[in-house]
């Protein structure tokens, strides 16, 4: 029977984060909730859910360690996005080092595939930096790094055009990514938490289903009940938007995710991996197609 433990988790009130709250939840484990906004809606839903919400922020270090004071594992990630790379990186390392002077007996760092392989990406090479942190830390730690998430096709700058028919996506149309979904992260940091000893030291890149853009698409038009075609957004393009994300997209275009799938999840077998029909066929589409109805 599998030991439950308490967890911090941060992040909890966003997409990965609350994944990995969810999911611990789901299977009986305590969480306590790490968030900025201990008030906001999100954080208010994890409470009800059964988490311990509490405030606190990466950038203190005696807020962290309070949190993290009483839990045998803990559930570290960053947000490029909203505090920039650099910040990204000093948060993170402040952090993990705040888990290791609570005395957490697991750190689990979410970082993204390949980020161990030079690639050059400015924010797979931020969270690097807080993986190289981490090992010379000397506490029992396992890198989660999933590949490119699903839910990205319904991000606020993706949903536009989706609902307008169109799938825009920077990289040519018959090229290959990788991707997982947001349940499958949640429930592969809950396995990381209960295998425990066994993934110490461990660094694990992790995806759920791999296809073109094309194909992408097709899937979508199904899911979704009408024709949605993929455009390739030039690379031009992308680089006007971010300098970052267009080094990421030539990225996925010459060399790309390289996980190995079918080993992975015969060696995960725990974790219900969804293929990317599947996510699309559960997904509630109904607000897409009322953004359409409104066009």
């Amino acid at each position: 029977m599998t030991s439950k433990r308490s967890i911090l988790v941060t992040g909890a009130t966003g997409q990965q984060g609350g994944a990995v709250a969810r999911a611990l939840l789901s299977k009986g484990h305590r969480v306590k909730a790490l968030t900025r906004r201990p008030d906001s809606d999100a954080a208010r839903q994890l409470a009800l859910a059964g988490a311990d919400v509490v405030g606190g922020d990466l950038a203190d270090t005696a807020s962290v360690v309070r949190a993290a004071s009483g839990v045998d594992t803990m559930f570290l990630m960053g947000n490029s996005y909203e505090a920039g790379m650099e910040e990204e990186t000093r948060q993170g390392m402040i952090a993990a080092d705040a888990a290791k002077a609570a005395g957490v007996g697991h750190l689990i760092y979410s970082s993204v595939a390949d980020a161990d392989k030079h690639t050059g990406i400015p924010h797979f090479e931020s969270k690097y930096l807080v993986e190289k942190h981490i090992v010379g830390l000397g506490v029992p730690y396992t890198i989660s790094a999933p590949v490119a998430f699903m839910e990205n096709i319904v991000a606020p700058w993706s949903i536009g055009a989706l609902s307008q028919g169109t799938y825009a996506f920077a990289m040519p149309p018959r090229r290959v990514l990788q991707l997982v979904t947001l349940a499958d992260i949640g429930a592969f940091v809950a396995a990381l938490v209960e295998r425990r000893e066994q993934v110490f030291g461990k660094r694990f890149d992790f995806a759920g289903d791999e296809l073109s853009g094309e194909e992408q698409a097709k899937i979508l038009t199904q899911a979704i009940g009408r024709p949605i075609s993929y455009q390739e957004i030039p690379i031009a393009v992308a680089r006007e938007q971010s300098e970052d994300a267009a080094l990421m997209f030539e990225w996925f275009d010459r060399i790309g995710y390289d996980v190995d799938i079918a080993a992975l999840h015969k060696e995960f077998p725990e974790v219900r991996w969804h293929s990317f029909a599947d996510w699309a066929r559960a997904f509630d589409w109904s607000a897409l197609e009322r953004a359409s109805a409104a066009i």
